[in-house]
């Protein structure tokens, strides 16, 4: 691996903010972002990538590489939790391998930011068309990860209410947000754009930065409690992003050769979901325990994928 490429980001400033958040709670500190203000930062994050990429996508003529590469999305998060979901339940219950099969399959949004800050490092742009692709992602693996839960449970008394789960996986807030951004963008003119590009562009970094702040300290909170489970979950955690990422960084080459693209493909497949995943599963499977699912993605998965993750994939993409 490029030594210097890791080191780079290593010293990220926004991963660094994130190791803060980690070392706050364990010197017992009092640090916190206020709920509220960090919900507004996810809001601010996700509308901004999807804004962003609603303009990127305007200057771009659909072609068959375009719709080629949003199949190739939705089959990914089809494909993720059909194999997870059976490696988990050698050793967890139904629901839990169908929750964290489903976390899996689907995308974090917040490791994407991160990944678009990366790809800029890099002097690489993002295509517009990818924000849509990681929108889409988010439901098909909802979905067969509540498939999965109906097919193999025995008890006729918790059978999953497709329709309900189907619902909610698409108006997530989430999912929405970064839809109707997407939407806005595309519609919006260059002239309309540029009166809030001071808003979506230049506060961008700092708002990550202080989000993972954030996402540090829930983390930090979360591991406590995690290792009760054994050490199967934190090795799962621990090698199957590396494991998505790769291979996909490698099959992408099959649907578009450009670097940037190929890149965010790895990292969709590598991150979890661990806001629209919970919140569906919440209501639809209940009885998943989120003291599991969570950590997994936010606090082992997280981390991997941005320390050792983007480097990895980014190497990999280069020279396939």
């Amino acid at each position: 691996m490029n030594l210097n490429l890791l080191i780079d980001n290593l010293t990220n400033p926004a991963l660094l903010f994130f190791t803060l958040g980690i070392v706050a709670v364990y010197l017992k500190s009092d640090l916190e972002i206020p709920p509220n203000s960090s919900k507004f930062i996810s809001l601010y994050l996700l509308f901004a990538i999807g804004f962003k990429g609603g303009q990127e996508l305007s200057h771009e003529t659909f072609t068959s590489e375009i719709g080629l590469s949003m199949l190739f999305g939705i089959l990914i998060s089809l494909i993720i939790p059909l194999y997870t979901f059976f490696i988990l339940k050698r050793k967890l219950n139904v629901f839990d391998a169908g929750a964290i099969a489903a976390a899996y399959g689907s995308v974090s949004a917040v490791t994407f930011v991160t990944a678009v800050s990366y790809l800029e490092s890099q002097q690489l742009n993002l295509h517009g068309y990818m924000v849509a692709i990681m929108a889409l992602m988010e439901s098909p693996a909802i979905i067969m990860g509540l498939i999965l839960i109906s097919i193999f449970n025995k008890d006729d008394k918790e059978k999953i209410q497709k329709r309900t789960a189907l619902k909610h996986s698409l108006t997530n807030g989430s999912v929405l947000l970064i839809l109707g951004s997407l939407v806005i963008g595309y519609l919006a003119n260059a002239k309309q754009a540029e009166g809030i590009k001071p808003f979506t562009n230049d506060l961008f970094k700092g708002f990550l930065a202080i989000f993972l702040l954030d996402m540090g300290i829930t983390s930090g909170k979360k591991l406590k409690a995690f290792f009760s489970f054994g050490w199967f979950p934190f090795i799962f955690a621990l090698i199957i992003p590396l494991f998505n990422g790769s291979i996909i960084a490698i099959l992408s080459s099959f649907v578009t050769h450009e670097i940037n693209n190929r890149f965010m493909f790895a990292i969709l497949a590598a991150s979890a979901s661990y806001i629209a995943v919970p919140a569906a599963m919440k209501i639809s499977a209940p009885k998943a325990n989120p003291g599991l699912f969570l950590p997994m993605a936010l606090a082992v998965s997280f981390p991997v994928n941005i320390t050792i993750g983007m480097p990895l994939y980014f190497l990999i993409v280069q020279n396939t």
